[in-house]
């Protein structure tokens, strides 16, 4: 029995942990796969406020760190579901029941694919959504990135110092992420972008990926494009599918909150990048993190004060 399960091992389930467990709340954290979470895959964090940049691994791992030197529990098992037990929740693993009177969902997102024939059987044979995990194994290809925003900005900058060519494929005229990123590509001269075009195809051969069909959106003409591997950054879908029939979501499946990270069931909090809300990024998770553990840790005083006044 737990005061506070977090599930989630990310910047924000981890801040929380942090929090709660300094709070003096007996706290475990359940994360199944590596503590950090999405910031792990940033090659460089140079926007969080006060710290020295650092790349994203770093920080999850000083973070996971900080949290255990708190005396949070932390355990590697994949969540599957949660459900109500008397006056408390049990968060349920396929290793087995964990109880508390208060649970911190910090479950974060996973990345969007292309949706494209044979992009399952690809992946780790020339196609990759981690361009920090596998960009090395492309040391003087030519790679390509199909992508937007932040990440795909950021992977592209990654790659274009240790791959031979860069072409980043964007399906619209504008990118979604930072100017100061775009601005940093346009300089590099192993950069090519392709606005206005989608992948239509992916290509294999006996090693794996050999090029990709592209489409031009504006004129309509396809074109092959031989690369080595593909990056894809096209967006993130949250991890909240197991607990949508009891916490409620929004359209695209994102946990509904309040300012105060409260859900619509009392006791549970949602923090993070999981939550609806209009920006997600490392500084705002933590954030959540902290006002979640917060919100907890009232509930749990209030929880322990009613048991006590009631033990049956």
């Amino acid at each position: 029995m737990y005061d506070i399960i977090v599930v989630g091992g990310g910047p924000a389930g981890l801040t929380a942990a942090l929090y709660a467990a300094r709070a003096g709340k007996h706290v475990l954290v359940l994360e199944g796969e590596t503590t950090g979470g999405q910031i792990n895959f940033a090659p460089q964090v140079d926007n969080y406020p006060g710290l020295p940049s650092m790349s994203g691994a770093d920080f999850g791992q000083t973070l996971t760190r900080q949290a255990r030197d708190q005396g949070a529990e932390l355990i590697k098992a994949q969540a599957l579901s949660l459900r109500p037990r008397g006056n408390q929740f049990e968060v349920v693993t396929a290793d087995g029941c964990y109880a508390a009177a208060a649970v911190i969902m910090a479950t974060g997102v996973t990345q969007r694919k292309l949706g494209l024939p044979g992009e399952d059987a690809l992946a780790g044979a020339g196609l990759s959504y981690c361009a920090v995990c596998d960009g090395s194994l492309y040391q003087d290809r030519p790679v390509a990135v199909v992508g937007g925003g932040d990440t795909a900005l950021q992977d592209a900058l990654f790659l274009s110092e240790r791959c031979s060519h860069v072409t980043l494929i964007h399906r619209r005229d504008l990118f979604r992420g930072t100017q100061r990123l775009v601005d940093q590509l346009r300089e590099r001269t192993n950069v090519t972008f392709l606005m206005s075009h989608t992948v239509e195809a992916l290509h294999r051969g006996p090693d794996g990926l050999t090029g990709l069909t592209l489409l031009d959106k504006k004129s309509g003409k396809q074109l092959e494009l031989a690369v080595d591997g593909l990056f894809v950054a096209v967006g993130q879908k949250p991890r909240t599918r197991a607990f949508s029939t009891l916490l409620m979501t929004d359209d695209r499946g994102y946990l509904l909150s309040n300012e105060n990270c409260t859900t619509g069931l009392s006791g549970v909090f949602a923090a993070g990048d999981c939550r609806a809300k209009e920006v997600r990024q490392l500084a705002t998770a933590v954030g959540d993190g902290t006002t979640a553990a917060l919100g907890a840790c009232k509930y749990v005083d209030l929880w322990r004060a009613k048991q006590a006044k009631n033990p049956d």
